[in-house]
């Protein structure tokens, strides 16, 4: 135990062993809900929901495991909430690239997150965008995945007019029923600051969903499904077309903001930043990495850091010992395959629509059905109202500021893209302050590239190639 707290530093951070353990197992649990939403989302491409289950676990332990024994932090990471709904929804859904090509480009922002770390330019590209466009980013993200989440809770259907309404409640009461369970007992849970919130408000769903009939009882335990569905399945055959290269920059983008901002708050949290700065971060950052190249390969999307790691620090967590604790735990959890097959099982609902082409992507509206998942979609909404914090770090006072967040917040769920809500912002930002006379406030690169931005509008509403 000398060795263990010699390498990891634990006397000296004001910890103990039993307090890390403790704080791993607290991470875990607060994170432990990605185990059942990540299948459920990404089955919904087409890939086989047990190798997911299977490449999330393998992929996030790996990436944690570096994170607590080579960085020596209590960050966990797992694949990220958002950005899995847009490799899920707007990729595969709304664009209609096939899974395997979208694991390649999950595969190569992750090792050009890699090259950034060698030349040293993740703290110039994050400089680039403004902190409120960065704010605003993580709430229109969220209002996306709260949006995905009353889809799947069954309160909302596409419509040919509105695009989206409320369905007949009397049609659908078992699955709002699961999922309004869920999500009272996750949020009185979270309002309490009990750890393990969201996963607790999915285990409510699962009581109810197999009392009335929504979900199917699969089993516990059993061996850990194959990765042979999943792994090395990535296909580069359309990586270097504009459209795909702009993914790639995309997804690299929001990894990089979800790390950096969580990075910081845990470090901050923990006491660990020195001089606003934090040591070993370049160790942190390759962690992150290693563990997008890993999902890419095996078959899952984005590993990012996780912000439920402050859940494990809260409970004494100040060294990377807690960081294996919970990357043990997450190998451990493939042994629960059945489990999740109940949890992420799909629930079909009759759709009480009129077909349209320019319906959401999120259904297919030309069947007569449609599967939820109402057991996950707790941990949807609840994520997503919990990521609409960010809203109140905009400054909302300067409209060169508000006017641009605005456009992102509102775009992402409204365009059902987090691509094309990011370029709002970045276009309003550029333009207005250069018709404004405060051109010179913003970063000549973003100039440049709100004007490419601002081209692919122009060549997409002109009928260009």
């Amino acid at each position: 135990m000398s060795r263990v707290d010699s390498y990891f530093g634990i006397t000296d951070a004001g910890s103990t062993v039993r307090a890390e353990v403790v704080g791993g197992v607290t991470t875990f649990l607060a994170m432990a809900y990605i185990l059942f939403v990540q299948p459920a989302l990404l089955g919904a491409t087409g890939m086989d929901r047990g190798a997911v289950l299977a490449a999330t676990c393998i992929a996030s332990a790996l990436a944690t495991l570096m994170m607590g024994l080579w960085a020596r932090y209590p960050v966990a990471l797992a694949p990220g909430m958002g950005l899995n709904a847009f490799f899920a929804f707007t990729v595969c859904g709304a664009m209609g690239i096939p899974w395997q090509q979208a694991l390649a480009l999950v595969l190569t922002s992750g090792l050009l997150f890699m090259a950034l770390g060698l030349l040293k330019l993740r703290e110039r590209i994050v400089a680039l965008v403004p902190d409120d466009l960065k704010h605003a980013i993580a709430a229109g993200i969220g209002l996306f995945i709260a949006f995905i989440g009353l889809k799947e809770a069954g309160l909302i259907q596409p419509d040919a007019n509105t695009f989206v309404h409320v369905g007949e409640l009397a049609d659908r009461w078992r699955p709002l029923l699961t999922a309004g369970s869920g999500l009272l007992v996750a949020a009185a849970l979270t309002v309490r600051k009990v750890p393990g919130a969201i996963l607790v408000g999915i285990g409510a769903s699962l009581v109810v969903g197999l009392l009335t009939g929504v979900a199917t009882f699969q089993g516990v335990v059993s061996a850990p499904p194959s990765l042979a569905p999943t792994a090395f399945q990535f296909d580069f055959g359309e990586l270097f077309t504009p459209t795909h290269l702009g993914l790639v920059l995309l997804f690299l983008y929001t990894d990089l903001f979800d790390t950096v901002g969580t990075l910081v708050g845990v470090g901050t949290q923990a006491g660990l930043m020195k001089d606003g700065r934090l040591p070993r971060g370049g160790r942190a950052f390759l962690s992150d990495a290693v563990g997008t190249v890993a999902g890419g390969l095996l078959g899952t999307s984005t590993v990012t850091s996780y912000i439920e790691s402050t859940a494990g620090v809260e409970a004494g967590a100040k060294t990377g010992l807690a960081s294996v604790v919970t990357g043990t735990l997450f190998l451990a959890a493939l042994f629960f395959h059945p489990l999740v097959e109940t949890v992420g099982g799909g629930y079909d609902l009759a759709a009480t629509i009129v077909t349209n082409p320019g319906a959401p992507p999120f259904a297919d509206v030309n069947a007569h059905h449609y599967s939820i998942h109402p057991l996950t979609a707790p941990a949807l909404i609840l994520v997503g109202a919990l990521m609409a914090r960010s809203l109140a770090s905009i400054n909302w006072a300067d409209p060169l500021a508000g006017i641009p967040a605005f456009a992102i917040v509102v775009g992402i769920p409204m365009s059902f893209s987090i691509a094309d809500g990011i370029s709002y912002g970045l276009i309003a930002t550029s333009a207005l302050s250069l018709t404004t006379g405060r051109g010179r406030e913003v970063p000549v690169a973003l100039h440049a590239l709100a004007a490419i931005l601002a081209l692919r509008w122009v060549s997409s509403l002109a009928g260009w190639p």
